[in-house]
């Protein structure tokens, strides 16, 4: 009688932990299925063909460190306003509040999570790596256009930049490619 409840038991574990093994790619699958993940494509958009001169769309810019990260930036401009497939241009300026060298990388993210398949960016400092020195100042650009086919009944969207100090990060990268060099020191034999 206990066996057949031990069994149960077991069963029951052994499926709620393949359940919680799964649902990191479950949850990816349906976030890319329904576009509710607010995650815009890092890769570099080609110019729209297209203006809607009918319509306008608000975008407004947010950024914030993660904690430890030390790091201002800020867009010139809070919010533009823009007429679907007319490239933006707006102005970003950061600063390394460290007294150390740093590395910064903006991760970006669009509310509605929906919106995020619609806003294309041809040029953004999220693109690559940013390397600071000690109290430097940087400016950047982030040129964009939100897709002519956004949903109409989305008038507004925000563009969040969330900012992290991946300096030891990235200094282990370039440790690691760096022993994965051959060393040149050939011998002749002449």
């Amino acid at each position: 009688m206990h066996s057949a409840l031990l069994k149960k038991l077991i069963i029951a574990c052994l499926a709620m932990f393949a359940f919680a093994f799964a649902l990191v790619p479950l949850y990816d699958v349906f976030c890319q299925v329904t576009g509710l993940n607010g995650k815009p494509s890092l890769e570099v958009a080609k110019a729209s063909s297209r203006v809607d001169e009918n319509r306008l769309v608000d975008v407004s810019f947010t950024t914030h460190a993660q904690q430890g990260a030390p790091f201002d930036v800020s867009a010139e401009q809070f919010k533009v306003t823009v007429k679907p497939g007319e490239v933006t241009k707006v102005a970003f300026s950061a600063a390394n509040l460290s007294q150390q060298a740093r590395v910064m990388q903006a991760i970006p993210s669009v509310s509605p999570g929906i919106a995020s398949k619609y806003l294309h960016k041809m040029a953004c400092f999220c693109f690559n790596q940013q390397p600071m020195k000690a109290g430097e100042k940087q400016d950047f650009e982030l040129m964009f256009y939100v897709d002519t086919a956004l949903p109409s009944e989305i008038e507004e969207l925000t563009l969040s930049y969330t900012l992290f100090d991946i300096t030891e990060q990235s200094q282990q990268v370039a440790l690691e490619a760096s022993q994965d060099e051959p060393t040149s020191m050939e011998t002749s034999d002449e």
